[in-house]
C-alpha cells in the first residue's frame, strides 16, 4: 500500500529500501547550491590543485558510470538533474567530507591522512556521492516534517504528554528520545547504505574495494577515544562498519 497524495513513495536506488520522500527535491537542491555557493566564497580552499583534480577525475568517473548503471537497468536516473561540483577544503585538522543534495561535494585536507591513495580517496567520494544519489537529505527533511506534524497531532490528543516525557528524559540525561529512537537509527540506515553503495560506485569504477576497509581502520584510530557507543551515534561503530564493508565486497 503507498502513501497519500502528499507524500510519494519511491525506493533508494540499488538497495531498494523503501523511502517516504514528499519534500520537494528541487526545494532542497537549490537551498543547498546557495549554501554551496557561499560556503565556497567563506573558506579556505586548499592550493593543491594535483589533488583537487584527483577528485574531480575520481567524482566524474562515478558520475559517469552511476548514469549508466540506471540507462543499462532502464531505471530512471536519480542524478539526472544533479550539477556535481567539488571542491578540497584547507583545513588539516579536520577529517572530513560532506556532499550536499543535488551532488556538492567537499574533502577536507585533514581526511586525506586517512585516505592515504586514490583508491583510499575514491572509497571515501563514493560514500559522500552515494548519500546523494540516494536522497538521503530529502529523506530525511520528510520525515523530520512528517514526525513534527506526527508528534504535535499526538501531542495533542494526549495533552502534550509526549512534550513533557521528551523534555523531562531529556533534561535528567542529556538525551533526545526522538534522536535515538528514530533520527540516529535512520540516521545510521543511511550511513550504512551508502556505504554499500559506495562501495558499488568503487567497483563499477574500478577502484580497489580493500582500500575502503584500510581507509576506514585509520579513521578509527585517528579516532581513538573519540567513538561514542554506537546506539548514541549517527554513524554505525568503525567495527560494524569495517567488518559489514568486507562481508560485501564478495558480493557487490
Amino acid at each position: 500500500g503507498c502513501c497519500g497524495t502528499m507524500m510519494s513513495c519511491s525506493s533508494a536506488p540499488i538497495t531498494n529500501r523503501n523511502q517516504v520522500l514528499f519534500y520537494p527535491e528541487s526545494v532542497i537542491n537549490s537551498q543547498a547550491a546557495k549554501n554551496y555557493a557561499n560556503f565556497k566564497k567563506k573558506a579556505k580552499l586548499s592550493e593543491d590543485k594535483e589533488t583537487l583534480k584527483l577528485i574531480v577525475d575520481i567524482g566524474s568517473k562515478m558520475e559517469i558510470a552511476i548514469k549508466a548503471y540506471f540507462a543499462n537497468k532502464k531505471i530512471e536516473d536519480p542524478t539526472k538533474d544533479y550539477n556535481w561540483e567539488y571542491i578540497l577544503v584547507d583545513d588539516d585538522k579536520t577529517l572530513n567530507a560532506w556532499c550536499m543534495p543535488g551532488g556538492k561535494i567537499a574533502v577536507y585536507t585533514g581526511i586525506l591522512k586517512a585516505t592515504k591513495n586514490k583508491d583510499g580517496l575514491a572509497n571515501l567520494m563514493g560514500h559522500e556521492i552515494a548519500h546523494a544519489v540516494a536522497k538521503h537529505s530529502v529523506e530525511r527533511q520528510s520525515a523530520a516534517l512528517a514526525l513534527n506534524v506526527g508528534t504535535t497531532v499526538a501531542d495533542i490528543f494526549l495533552g502534550g504528554v509526549i512534550s513533557k516525557t521528551r523534555n523531562t528524559v531529556g533534561q535528567n540525561t542529556g538525551v533526545d528520545l526522538l534522536q535515538i529512537g528514530i533520527f540516529n537509527p535512520f540516521s545510521r540506515t543511511q550511513e550504512t547504505e551508502a556505504d554499500y553503495l559506495g562501495l558499488a560506485f568503487c567497483s563499477m569504477t574500478g577502484y580497489n574495494l580493500y582500500e575502503g576497509i584500510e581507509f576506514w581502520k585509520r579513521m578509527k584510530e585517528f579516532n581513538k577515544g573519540k567513538e561514542p557507543p554506537q546506539f548514541l551515534s549517527t554513524h554505525p561503530s568503525s567495527e560494524n562498519r569495517i567488518s559489514q564493508i568486507r562481508s560485501w565486497i564478495p558480493t557487490i
